[in-house]
């Protein structure tokens, strides 16, 4: 399988009110929040992108969705630069992010069909992909319900629907299961795994071992903006257990190990 994604030493620090350096305990007014991130991920597979919360899981995902821009490195999406084509890369990707915030006063249908005509969709083929998205999810019930009386899971799981109404090739979901009851957990991984079976490639930010072990093939272990470790799931894990291996890599970054 050919490298589908290249990120090229991504590097992106924040100012921090004096607000933030009381809470992050710092006197520096900068923060580095990916620092010299490097790392791939193939076509048709699963990369998992692991680390605590704070870590700069976020950060790198909004980069490579082109909502922000690094300070310095690049990355290529088959080929194309985000820097350089960022109108271009924005039509090919879907991205899910816990910061998406559906407005409360509509319904699924209504957001279904104004994403949809963002992205220049027929109305033949948008009702063709809202039947088989709102199948998957289970929210044809719920298709005229206003967001403010869905539940947090069938929110989920209309986010997850919208970000995807053009079908993309690549998708980044930021904490896709966070926060969901276990039945509604089970409805996105499953989906994810449809999107690999369909040949599609996934980043996916998580701090969920399990997760991670059950559907990625590639993982990288983020800690404190550097890519501690990165490979192939069965090598990074090399036949322990992925929470072992990850409080390993924690103490060694922490000083705790010599």
């Amino acid at each position: 399988m050919k490298e589908f994604l290249v990120v090229d030493n991504l590097s992106k620090t924040f100012k921090l009110s004096a607000k933030q350096r009381k809470i992050e305990k710092t006197e520096s007014k900068r923060k580095v929040a990916v620092n010299g991130l490097s790392f791939s991920a193939r076509e048709g597979e699963i990369f998992g992108l692991l680390g605590p919360n704070g870590a700069g899981k976020t950060t790198t995902l909004r980069i490579l969705a082109t909502l922000i821009k690094p300070d310095s490195g690049d990355a290529f999406l088959n080929g194309k630069s985000i820097l350089e084509n960022p109108g271009e890369i924005r039509r090919k990707i879907g991205f899910l992010t816990s910061e998406l915030k559906l407005e409360e006063f509509f319904t699924p249908n209504y957001l279904f069909n104004f994403f949809s005509a963002l992205h220049g969709i027929e109305p033949e083929r948008r009702d063709r992909r809202r039947k088989e998205l709102f199948g998957i999810f289970g929210i044809d019930d719920f298709a005229e319900v206003k967001v403010s009386a869905m539940s947090s899971g069938m929110k989920q799981k209309t986010s997850l629907a919208i970000s995807v109404v053009h079908d993309p090739g690549f998708i980044i979901f930021d904490e896709p299961t966070n926060g969901l009851d276990v039945l509604t957990a089970r409805v996105v991984t499953d989906f994810l795994a449809a999107l690999k079976a369909e040949g599609k490639t996934v980043i996916l930010s998580t701090h969920i071992f399990s997760l991670v072990e059950k559907l990625c093939d590639r993982v990288g272990v983020i800690i404190d903006g550097e890519m501690m470790r990165c490979g192939a799931l069965a090598e990074v894990k090399a036949g322990r257990d992925m929470e072992d291996v990850f409080f390993d890599i924690y103490r060694e970054k922490k000083g705790e190990i010599a």
